[in-house]
């Protein structure tokens, strides 16, 4: 018997008195108050930098210390999940990303923020591990899917975050009060929602190994990953920057590109599962890695406003379903539990978030933006090809 299916019957067993629409508002919940911590902290990073007088490289450097903390806690935050369950990791770990939260507002010199930054982004994989086992326990007690939903909450969540912090911005509210006010908000849901979620253990008797070897078919599903966080990574870093200057649009218009990607990546996250349903992963990650492809190439071959801002617009809708549906592949996965599965092909897939904006640079450095969009767009057709050769996907 699988993974999934132990995680399964012991989630039903314990959670049968709740109906599966109020297990899925729950999960769903917890993505949204990820994103909306994340964004909190991300709307008012201007801010503190000019508290703390950065530079933009010191600012650059010390924003490394949040992908650090998630990278070296990948496979510490799958074992743990997969020995006491991701219900329990995600009720103590969601409100101490909240805190940490807090924390960075009490930064005075940019060491304290790093340190700060290192915690928040242990404290985030730790809750991003947990919650997407948590989801793919939810997605097979369901029966259907539902993990791009999940997903799209998480994007929504993001979008609120941003507003609220604009907002906050507004009433020139300042960054600990900012943050001292969405902390409570997410223990509030914490406190209410927590019981809903299944148990998610694996079911497995021993105790799963700190490094585990990794599955072919898990590296590959780590090489989409990857490739599609590549194509995520570069719009939200260098969207602006090439509609600014390959694009020549308006100081106005400038965000466009940027703010019509993210739009249809969470309407394809919300709408997604039933393509996903109705045509299967395998056909639908083929679709969508041909539309980043199709995206990217039109905003290079033609970079006018309309024509870029619609490339724009299909990438958004090809990267929005790609990681759910990885996650949701490698947590089925017969082989190791569903945690160290997700851990393995999300510290794959967040390489290409890393390094995928640096690499942009690097090539717009040696020749230009255009080529580099156009490397981004070869991952999409990666992507179309390696998912023919995985048996594992249907």
């Amino acid at each position: 018997m699988s993974t999934i299916a132990d995680s399964s019957a012991l989630s039903v067993r314990e959670s049968s008195k709740y109906s599966k629409k109020t297990i899925r508002l729950a999960v769903s919940l917890f993505y949204f108050g990820q994103g909306l911590v994340f964004a909190s902290w991300a709307s008012r990073i201007p801010d503190l930098k000019e508290a703390l007088n950065l530079s933009d490289a010191a600012l650059g450097s010390i924003l490394l210390a949040l992908p650090i903390g998630q990278l070296i806690t990948m496979p510490l935050s799958g074992r743990l999940v997969a020995i006491y369950g991701s219900k329990k990791i995600l009720t103590l770990a969601t409100p101490l990303y909240a805190l940490c939260l807090t924390n960075l507002a009490l930064a005075s010199h940019g060491w304290h923020l790093a340190l700060f930054l290192l915690l928040f982004g242990i404290s985030g994989n730790l809750c991003n591990i947990a919650l997407n086992t948590q989801a793919v326990s939810a997605e097979s007690h369901y029966g259907k899917p539902i993990m791009s939903s999940f997903h799209g909450s998480w994007s929504l969540g993001l979008f609120t975050g941003a507003l609220l912090g604009l907002l906050m911005m507004n009433l020139h509210l300042s960054t600990t009060a900012h943050f001292w006010i969405i902390a409570p908000l997410a223990w509030v849901h914490i406190f209410i929602n927590h019981r809903f979620l299944l148990i998610g253990k694996s079911g497995q008797k021993e105790k799963p190994k700190f490094l585990m070897k990794p599955q072919g078919v898990l590296i590959q599903l780590g090489i989409i990953a990857f490739c599609s966080m590549a194509a995520e990574g570069a719009m939200m870093d260098w969207s602006g920057v090439y509609f600014k200057e390959i694009v020549n649009a308006p100081a106005k218009w400038v965000i466009l590109g940027y703010a019509t990607y993210s739009a249809m990546m969470t309407i394809g996250r919300f709408v997604g599962d039933k393509f996903i349903a109705a045509y299967g992963r395998k056909t639908m990650l083929q679709f969508c890695g041909a539309l980043v492809s199709l995206g990217m190439f039109l905003s290079v071959v033609f970079p006018n406003l309309v024509i870029a801002t619609i490339g724009f617009m299909l990438v958004g809708i090809g990267v929005s379903v790609i990681i759910p549906m990885i996650y949701s592949i490698a947590g089925n996965n017969d082989k190791m539990p569903a945690s160290l599965a997700i851990a393995m092909v999300s510290s794959i897939g967040y390489f290409g978030f890393l390094m995928g904006p640096p690499l942009i640079g690097y090539i717009s450095e040696l020749f230009n933006l255009r080529y580099s969009f156009a490397v981004v767009g070869c991952f999409g057709v990666l992507i179309s090809l390696l998912v023919r050769k995985i048996s594992a996907i249907r």
